[in-house]
């Protein structure tokens, strides 16, 4: 299967799930709550097949702070990315992401 991770500002170093940053295994989307002017910069994707051992980085997104001090708004949603239906083996793990957007 195809994993997911992001780089920071070209390091080799990737971005660390925290409390603030999560990395979407569905989708490959990361996730940033309440940026802080730490988080500009220019953040990579990294797409890798493990079967294939191989990596493939994306282009660099560049994170900016607006100047003029304002907040994009846009209306709450629930953005929920899993099929309708899932499976599971007895014993196995399973992870669905569901997430709160908006002001």
């Amino acid at each position: 299967g195809l994993s997911y991770t992001w780089v920071f500002n070209n390091n080799t170093l990737s971005v660390q799930e925290d409390s603030r940053r999560f990395v979407s295994q569905e989708t490959g989307n990361l996730y940033i709550a309440k940026v802080e002017p730490s988080d500009v910069g220019n953040y990579t994707c990294v797409v890798t097949n493990a079967k294939a051992e191989q990596s493939v980085r994306g282009p660099p997104t560049p994170l900016t702070l607006r100047n003029d001090g304002v907040m994009g708004e846009y209306e709450p949603k629930i953005e929920v990315r899993f099929p309708e239906t899932t499976y599971a083996a007895k014993g196995s793990s399973v992870k669905l992401e569901c997430f709160a957007l908006g002001k």
